[in-house]
């Protein structure tokens, strides 16, 4: 396959950038779903509905129906989730990518790029949690392009993020990802990114045991 280099964000990448974002997150939306049909409470609540419309119509089929539904409405609160998620970061950070990344102090977005195509993104921001300022930056919107996965660009991604701390003075880097962001954590620990935590972002996300990991990178040698 083609080399690749990492840059920095210019505008023409504008709408590159959105897209990787959005679909790079959208991939997550099937596991999760599955997730939420092993979740024990999910399971006992569609099991509860599918007896009940049995007791009350007594009709096998009219119950198999309504338990369908009731899946086919898990499906899609389970993909509003991350739509509501995309939309919201468009709304934000990734709609004036150059005032949020590039003229914002300590923050960053870099782009790795292949025969003029970019293939893959990752930002550095001041992290919004209080007691991380003026230590730490946060790691964000890492996203590689499917067909361009391992080739090591997610690693060279974070190391450039890591570097771009220690040459502010940093001591740390912080990120957050999903629970069935399985290949991201894979990639963030053996980088030496350590969990510091986990928090379930809703009551929905509470109910089901759906956690936000919290990672915490000690950049080597910083006081």
């Amino acid at each position: 396959m083609a080399p690749y280099r990492i840059r920095q964000y210019e505008d023409g990448d504008y709408e590159a950038v959105r897209t990787m974002f959005s679909h790079g997150v959208m991939e997550h939306a099937p596991a999760a779903f599955i997730y939420m049909l092993k979740c024990p409470q999910a399971q006992l609540h569609f099991l509860g509905l599918f007896l009940a419309v049995l007791a009350a119509s007594g009709s096998l089929l009219v119950s198999l129906l309504a338990l369908l539904l009731a899946l086919t409405g898990g499906w899609f609160c389970s993909r509003s989730l991350w739509t509501d998620y995309v939309q919201q970061s468009l709304r934000n950070d990734l709609l004036d990518i150059r005032r949020t990344y590039l003229e914002a102090a300590d923050s960053c977005l870099w782009v790795a790029e292949a025969e003029g195509v970019v293939v893959g993104m990752v930002g550095a921001v001041l992290p919004d949690d209080p007691s991380e300022k003026g230590c730490a930056l946060e790691l964000k919107r890492m996203s590689v392009g499917r067909e361009h996965r391992g080739r090591g660009i997610g690693r060279a991604l974070c190391r450039t993020v890591i570097r771009f701390a220690q040459e502010r003075g940093y001591s740390a880097v912080v990120l957050n990802t999903s629970m069935v962001q399985y290949s991201a954590q894979q990639l963030y620990e053996s980088m030496g990114f350590r969990r510091v935590s986990q928090r379930s972002p809703s009551l929905l996300e509470s109910f089901l045991q759906f956690s936000i990991f919290y990672y915490r990178y000690e950049i080597p040698g910083s006081r």
